[in-house]
C-alpha cells in the first residue's frame, strides 16, 4: 500500500472510531507505531488523548439523571433520550491484583451509569438489565461504551437502552437496560408518591 493510500485508510479508520489507539492502528495498517505517528502529524490528526479532549469540549447535552461524579467513565457525547458515549480506562484499582483482569462490576457500572445518564429526566433508575460479558478486559485498556435508546417510556414509565462496550474494535460487553423514568410515572405501584413517603 502506498503512503497516500495508507494515510487515506488512516483517516477513514479514525473517522469511524476517533477513540482508536496508535497501537490498534499499527495492527490494522501493518506498519510501525512511528509510521502511524508521522502520518498523524502530517495529516494534522492529534493523538488519542487530545482527540478525546476535543470531543468532550464539543457541545453535548448535560446529564440530568445523575450527578457528574456518579457517572462511571467520562462522557464524551450525549444526546438525551437518544444516545451517548463514555470512555473508562481500566486502572490498578479496577483489576484483580493477581492477574490484571478488570473486575466485572466496573465494566457493568460504566454501561449502567451511561444507560441511566442518557435518560432525559431528573430521576432515572435501572429496573432490570440483561447483560453479557463477551471477553475479559485488562489493565490499561480503554472501554468505550456506546448507548442507544431503543424505546422511550410507555405507560409503564420505562425506557429501554442498549449499551455495547468495546476495547478498540472488539466487543467486550453488551447490555439491555430497562430504566424507570420519574416524569412519566406520577404514582408508584403502591399509591401516590406523597403517601408512600410516610
Amino acid at each position: 500500500m502506498s503512503k497516500k493510500e495508507r494515510q487515506q485508510q488512516l483517516l477513514h479508520i479514525i473517522d469511524g472510531n476517533p477513540f482508536v489507539t496508535d497501537r490498534e492502528l499499527t495492527r490494522q495498517l501493518k506498519v510501525s507505531i512511528q509510521t502511524i505517528r508521522l502520518d498523524r502529524l502530517e495529516l494534522g490528526i492529534p493523538e488519542l488523548r487530545e482527540r478525546m479532549k476535543q470531543m468532550a469540549e464539543h457541545s453535548y447535552d448535560q446529564v440530568r439523571s445523575l450527578p457528574p461524579d456518579e457517572v462511571v467513565g467520562d462522557i464524551v457525547d450525549l444526546q438525551l433520550d437518544r444516545s451517548g458515549i463514555s470512555i473508562f480506562e481500566i486502572r490498578e484499582e479496577h483489576v484483580f491484583s493477581r492477574n490484571g483482569i478488570a473486575r466485572g462490576h466496573y465494566v457493568f457500572a460504566q454501561a449502567n451509569s451511561l444507560a441511566v445518564a442518557v435518560i432525559n429526566d431528573e430521576i432515572a433508575l435501572t429496573a432490570s438489565a440483561d447483560i453479557r460479558f463477551v471477553r475479559m478486559v485488562r489493565l490499561g485498556e480503554k472501554c468505550i461504551a456506546k448507548a442507544q435508546v431503543r424505546s422511550l417510556a410507555g405507560r409503564n414509565g420505562k425506557a429501554e437502552v442498549d449499551v455495547f462496550t468495546y476495547v478498540g474494535e472488539e466487543l467486550v460487553f453488551q447490555g439491555h437496560f430497562v430504566v424507570y423514568r420519574s416524569a412519566i410515572e406520577e404514582y408508584s405501584e403502591g399509591g401516590n408518591r406523597s403517601a408512600d413517603r410516610h
